[in-house]
């Protein structure tokens, strides 16, 4: 198979097309805080699932971008960074 620019994006090291795969542990725990911090909308405990939510959802955009099968999901890494911290940024 040749390597071309488009194989370096969409294709992991097996040959397989990889856009989207089953989420793992940083992104499940981003989920259900989130979903709770919608819930508990007031108090320490809404503070601290908004902390857990955003750390567990850097660790997964780092995790991507350093260690993303693809260039495709390193690229989703890093736009998840940038938008986390711009997030952040602008409800400070």
């Amino acid at each position: 198979m040749e390597n071309t620019l488009v194989d370096k994006t969409f294709r992991d090291s097996n040959g397989n097309v990889v856009i989207a795969q089953m989420p793992n542990l940083p992104l499940i725990v981003w989920f259900v805080t989130t979903i709770l911090s919608l819930i508990l909308m007031t108090g320490t405990i809404n503070t601290v699932l908004n902390v857990v939510a955003n750390g567990s959802l850097f660790t997964w955009a780092w995790l991507e971008l350093f260690q993303g099968v693809n260039y495709f999901r390193r690229a989703l890494g890093f736009a998840v960074l940038i938008g986390i911290i711009a997030f952040n940024i602008q409800h400070q």
